[in-house]
């Protein structure tokens, strides 16, 4: 039997709409000790965006919270495809490094679309900086890449996911996500050891305006033609 590796935190999900109040303002606090001038608004909007929330608690105190939800979307030249969109996501910083985050966000990987093991699956994301991106970039069919304008059917996929999740203004050849004009909010995170390349598909980015970066990777592998 595998040991469970969170032994001291308690975990829920709850649908988005249903978030309790007591709920909602411990998300609203670990938000503000995760960015500076943390935009309420834009965590607000989220849970009608997306339509779960998985919680993470340590003796009684919320230390991780991630949106996320699974579909079956129509895509460019895919049809019927499963797709993870991952949402906002904080993690109190002595819970960080321990892969919670990706826990917290398999946690919402729950109703409306059956996850088979095996079965090929878009995840995507919208990044606020390289160290939030840096799980992706290690899968080989992510967009996008450092110097490499994204391909026709790249971009057309980029723009169906930048759909799903409500972006008004999204610039295909970047992989940016044009915020509304106020700032989402400046992470508290160490990023000393972010390589100066990591900074490169961020260059765009403008996170005074909202922006942030949309992210895609196949899980466990591209479909033919994908980098063509």
């Amino acid at each position: 039997m595998t040991a469970d590796p969170y032994p001291d935190l308690q975990f829920r999900t709850v649908a988005s709409v249903a978030i309790a109040d007591v709920d909602r303002a411990d998300m609203h606090a670990l938000f503000d000790a995760s960015y500076r001038e943390a935009n309420h608004a834009y965590l607000d909007k989220s849970f009608h965006t997306l339509k779960w929330v998985a919680l993470a608690w340590h003796d009684g105190r919320l230390v991780g919270y991630a949106l996320g939800e699974h579909r079956v979307l129509e895509l460019p030249r895919l049809p019927a495809t499963p797709v993870h969109l991952a949402g906002m996501s904080c993690i109190a910083p002595e819970f960080r490094r321990r892969h919670l985050f990706g826990t917290l966000e398999r946690m919402t990987a729950v109703g409306g679309a059956e996850v088979v093991p095996g079965a090929r699956r878009l995840g995507c994301g919208r990044m606020a900086h390289p160290a939030s991106f840096r799980g992706m970039t290690r899968m080989p069919s992510v967009v996008p890449k450092p110097g490499i304008v994204p391909t026709q059917w790249q971009q057309e996929v980029g723009q169906a996911i930048a759909g799903a999740y409500g972006v008004l203004d999204f610039d295909p050849r970047t992989f940016v996500c044009h915020g509304s004009g106020v700032p989402i909010g400046y992470p508290v995170v160490d990023m000393g050891d972010v390589e100066p390349h990591e900074w490169e598909v961020f260059r765009e980015v403008n996170r005074d305006r909202g922006d942030a970066l949309l992210g895609i990777a196949w899980m466990p592998d591209a479909p033919e033609g994908w980098e063509e």
